[in-house]
């Protein structure tokens, strides 16, 4: 179907068939998947480019979101429900931010275990690498990097025990390309990423850069009042892992 069809042929069925946006419920055009009060409403990341901590094998790591407010809940329907949707709009509002961003030779997304793929029936971090890899033209390599060994849930775990959790969990196949973007959905502490890096890095890739939807924003210092009543962070708080 040629574009003038195509464009006339999503008008009507934005007239007729009106879609709900997945935030309010209200319609709106089934191409969004959120209203545009909904979409403002998403929390975007202040510093969405973030260069690695001291150590790490990845070079950035790309977030156009904060995990918070809204976001939780889009990319739980998406990861447990396969609400398509919900996948497609979010992966579609990031394209802005990872365009201005160094685009790499290829995307590689953090694989499940076959018993997890099997059970769950979807793979959400290959679902939003496809859909950045056609958009932005970059080949998607979604058999390169594989999960040898089925770990726990990471979802409960503190940062030290997702770090041993993930230990030499993954394995890269073949001869990775120079620059390699690991795609997930979301970064946590980032064990994940330092584990998928470490075997990329192993099978050949020079530069691994971490691309994801949202970011955990780190925990804000606790406010305390100093001897002249002015508000300051904690100087005995602590930073998340």
């Amino acid at each position: 179907m040629n574009h003038p069809l195509r464009r006339l042929w999503t008008d009507a069925c934005d007239f007729l068939l009106p879609g709900a946006c997945l935030g309010c419920g209200l319609a709106c055009p089934w191409e969004m998947g959120l209203c545009p009060l909904c979409e403002a409403s998403l929390p975007r990341s202040e510093q969405p480019v973030q260069l690695r901590p001291l150590g790490a094998p990845w070079a950035i790591s790309v977030a156009t979101f904060n995990y918070e407010a809204g976001l939780p809940e889009l990319l739980r329907r998406y990861k447990f429900s396969e609400d398509l949707t919900a996948g497609r709009c979010l992966a579609k509002l990031c394209l802005p931010t990872l365009s201005a961003a160094p685009l790499p030779c290829a995307l590689v997304p953090v694989p499940l275990h076959r018993q997890r793929l099997r059970e769950r029936g979807f793979d959400q971090a290959r679902g939003i690498a496809a859909d950045w890899a056609k958009a932005l033209r970059i080949p998607l390599l979604d058999s390169t990097l594989t999960r040898e060994r089925a770990t726990s849930a990471q979802t409960r775990l503190s940062a030290e025990a997702r770090r041993r959790n993930l230990h030499q969990a993954f394995v890269a196949k073949g001869s990775c390309p120079a620059h390699i973007a690991l795609v997930d959905d979301v970064f946590t502490t980032g064990s994940t990423a330092w584990a998928a890096s470490e075997a990329l890095m192993a099978a050949g890739a020079q530069r691994v850069d971490v691309w994801v939807v949202a970011r955990v924003p780190a925990p804000r210092a606790p406010m305390t009042f100093d001897q002249n009543c002015v508000l300051k962070p904690s100087r005995t708080s602590r930073g998340g892992a």
